[in-house]
């Protein structure tokens, strides 16, 4: 019986201590996993794509009708093809586009009915963007631009394909394995067209500059 007793006592003790250990050992805490959002690396490839927008500008002309100024807005939309060198985080491209555009304006002062109008811009341009934030690329760029420009008065009209200049910059977003959109801005510098006699008695000076706001959506093979 002593026995017994003696047994049963040892192993309440037992139990006792093993409960207290327990105790002291706290719960177990569980720790969900950080999320990693998606990270898009492989912007290297050749593309195509569409793009459309809008355009402002500024247009002066100066010879014998005197010096007087137009403001030129419009629509354009187009299409674009490019190719992209990924290495690291950097983005290396080069792109063209040609769009068919409607920037025109009329003159105000002294020659109200003389007019300015861009019938098609293309460029080619460097492009550089940084990959590091995930699916998103911003860039600049920057390289040639050309259009087919219109001037007219009351004594004739003048077309020329003019070259020039093209600058700016954008954000493109991957959306998808091989698709991804953008939105742009380029300033464009056409320089000047000589509009000869069909503006003025003499050489009248006509020169064309832009602001183009556009979006686009490319496919990368």
């Amino acid at each position: 019986m002593t026995t017994r007793l003696t047994c049963l006592a040892a192993a309440a003790l037992l139990a006792g201590s093993l409960a207290a250990q327990a105790a002291d050992m706290g719960q177990p805490m569980y720790k969900a996993p950080a999320y990693v959002g998606p990270v898009y690396s492989n912007w290297t490839g050749f593309y195509v794509g569409v793009n459309g927008g809008y355009g402002w500008g500024d247009s002066s002309w100066s010879g014998s009708a005197g010096t007087f100024s137009a403001s030129p807005n419009g629509w354009l939309v187009g299409g674009t093809i490019g190719y992209n060198l990924q290495t690291g985080t950097w983005v290396w491209g080069l792109e063209g586009d040609i769009d068919w555009v409607d920037l025109n304006g009329t003159a105000t002062g002294i020659c109200a009915s003389c007019q300015i109008k861009d019938t098609w811009l293309g460029t080619g341009r460097l492009r550089l963007g940084y990959a590091g934030w995930n699916n998103w690329l911003p860039y600049i760029t920057g390289g040639a631009a050309g259009g087919g420009l219109k001037a007219s008065s009351p004594l004739g009209e003048a077309s020329k394909t003019q070259w020039g200049w093209a600058a700016g910059g954008g954000l493109e977003w991957a959306f998808v394995a091989n698709w991804s959109a953008k939105v742009e801005y380029l300033y464009v510098d056409l320089g000047d067209i000589g509009c000869g006699l069909a503006c003025g008695a003499v050489d009248e000076s006509v020169n064309f500059k832009s602001s183009i706001v556009r979006a686009g959506l490319n496919y990368r093979f």
